[in-house]
């Protein structure tokens, strides 16, 4: 194996993280820095870490956000900058906002929108209401944004007039608990007595004067929604007290100096978004890059170049996206600044970090960490070697191991190396899920004897660098967004040609993995290209592109257990000529009579 071995001769500043055994050794959590240290005893809140304390001190003036809108003809870039000061006014008028509004504590403020300055405005001014905040991707289709406010029980939700229009006007009466709707740009209160209200009237009538709600590090803070392979989506709640594990992973992992000009790629509405796009860098006192357009490499370089990012946290899928657009794009431009690369979302092959060294100067280092985790734990840090393809090593605070299932339910540490397993954490780092919305049974399966259960299977090698294998379940990963199986068909059965449906995640070389559907018709209709054209539209208007299938396969029946489930490992298996393992218990087996077609 080879291995890309550091030395202080490749670092352009000291890393923040260098002696991984004795820092690892001596951590303790209730010894770690307390960035709500301010507010007084037993009081913690994100946006007062993040927000209030660089106010008026000497981070009022520095640039918190660089609003990147659009590229010149000739290359240049426009800007528009927000300081911290800034920041900090215009999140205490929001924090007014709610307050007029009679939004208070516990209550539930919701985000769809892109990157816009309304977004870090509206998350701010909520978390210092003691409001919990849940971003969703703007991108998602109406079924799953009306899932995800039912489930949340939102009471005010943030868009923007497209959205609005095109995704929630139709719905409105279905959002029983959404109290207010604000739109960030409009130019009239749409319909005050639907409870729809234009953001910027509002942020006009209020003043800055807002005193900080007192929460404290167990009181919840972030919704984030990811997805299962059965039922619905899985709300998990954390607390303001995940701001600690926020604060040191951008210590640790990320390598933030207050100097850096910080650009993480992931859009707020997935818990990298958020993590690590707006929390953690305000809580470093950087600069950070929002690029409001989506992909583009041309765009990405141009920004990587003139606005002399130092620091760039980005996804497996953009990095390949990168790679395909050919190194000679890259060779056009100098990214003299860049001293550190980081990826998250999806395992990162060792091609890719590769890559990162010949063309950009810099190997790609991977990181691994959940949803459910709220912050990094396992990662490829600037002082250390890296073995590429490799997740990293647990970071100081983390206690990893790889466990094998008991027939009692309970767990057994594998001591030996390189032997498959699941990917267990020990409890009581403070980014930890505290529960999952109205799940508590599937909350309480995540954990036993003191561990919590990933999902994910890994290997670890004798230097305790852990390797990813694959998931012990069906969730499909794809450019970096967990996609539940169960949402996905219950949008195909709604077509009202579909029987039955099934999705399983098929290898693609750019995204990780696609959306594929198996499908049985009911009687009278023909499985043709009209009909798969029909209900992939179908799917793509009810779930969002993202999130719909790319392949349709109609086929006569599918394969299920005995007891009724469908065997979704059986169908992956014979899609990529897999053993099928054992098929004892299936009842009915699936013969496809249809081609498939790629969309």
């Amino acid at each position: 194996m080879t291995v890309i071995h550091k030395a202080a001769k490749d670092w352009k500043v000291d890393p923040n993280f260098v002696d991984y055994e004795g820092t690892r050794r001596g951590f303790d959590w209730s010894s770690a820095p307390d960035v709500c240290a301010g507010m007084g005893p037993g009081a913690c809140n994100i946006a007062y870490a993040a927000v209030d304390r660089h106010q008026d001190g000497p981070a009022a003036s520095r640039t918190a956000l660089r609003f990147v809108s659009a590229l010149d003809t000739d290359g240049a870039v426009a800007t528009r900058d927000m300081s911290y000061g800034e920041l900090g006014r215009l999140t205490r008028q929001f924090t007014n906002v709610l307050r007029s509004l009679a939004i208070g504590r516990g209550d539930r403020v919701f985000t769809l929108m892109g990157r816009t300055p309304e977004l870090y405005i509206s998350i701010m001014g909520a978390l210092r209401n003691g409001s919990v905040v849940s971003p969703l991707f703007s991108a998602f289709g109406p079924e799953p944004i009306a899932t995800r406010l039912s489930i949340g029980e939102c009471d005010v939700l943030i868009t923007t007039k497209a959205i609005f229009r095109k995704k929630l006007a139709k719905i409105r009466d279905q959002l029983t608990s959404v109290r207010h709707i604000l739109v960030v740009d409009d130019t009239v209160d749409n319909d005050a007595a639907r409870g729809t209200l234009n953001f910027w009237h509002l942020m006009d009538k209020a003043d800055d004067n807002a005193p900080i709600e007192p929460t404290t590090a167990d009181d919840p803070a972030l919704l984030h929604f990811t997805s299962g392979t059965t039922g619905t989506p899985k709300g998990a709640l954390h607390v303001h007290g995940a701001v600690q594990m926020h604060y040191l992973t951008g210590l640790y992992a990320l390598d933030l100096h207050p100097e850096d000009i910080y650009w993480c790629t992931a859009d707020p509405g997935w818990v990298t978004g958020m993590s690590y796009g707006v929390i953690s860098p305000l809580l470093h006192g950087v600069t950070s890059i929002v690029d409001e357009a989506e992909f583009d490499a041309t765009r990405w370089y141009t920004i990587l170049q003139s606005q002399g990012v130092s620091v760039w946290y980005t996804a497996p899928t953009a990095i390949r996206m990168l790679i395909k657009a050919g190194p000679e794009l890259a060779a056009q431009f100098t990214f003299p600044h860049l001293r550190f690369i980081a990826s998250v979302g999806e395992p990162l092959n060792a091609e890719a970090v590769w890559w990162g060294q010949r063309v950009l100067g810099l190997p790609i280092h991977d990181n691994w960490w959940q949803t459910e985790t709220g912050g990094i734990m396992i990662a490829n840090t600037p002082a250390f070697d890296i073995k590429p393809g490799s997740m990293g090593r647990p970071l100081p605070g983390i206690d990893a191991c790889v466990v094998r299932h008991r027939d009692d339910g309970s767990v057994s540490v594998i001591d030996e190396p390189d032997v498959e397993g699941e990917l267990a954490l020990k409890l009581g780092w403070p980014s930890m899920f505290r529960e999952y919305l109205h799940q508590e049974d599937r909350y309480r399966k995540c954990f036993t004897d003191g561990l919590y259960l990933t999902g994910d299977l890994v290997k670890r090698d004798s230097d305790g660098y852990f390797w990813f294998v694959g998931r012990a379940d069906d969730v499909i990963k794809s450019a970096g967004h967990l996609i539940g199986p169960f949402e996905v068909e219950n949008a195909l059965t709604d077509h009202p040609a579909v029987a039955e449906a099934a999705v399983i995640g098929k290898p693609d070389p750019t995204v990780g993995e696609v959306v594929k559907a198996f499908v049985t018709l009911k009687d009278g209709f023909s499985a043709d290209d009209e009909l798969r054209l029909d209900v992939l539209g179908h799917a793509r208007k009810h779930l969002g592109a993202a999130v719909a299938p790319k392949e349709i396969e109609f086929v006569d029946s599918l394969p299920h257990t005995r007891s009724g489930k469908i065997m979704r490992r059986l169908l992956k298996a014979r899609e990529l000529g897999l053993p099928e393992g054992d098929i004892s218990t299936v009842e009915t087996m699936a013969e496809t009579h249809a081609p498939a077609v790629s969309s």
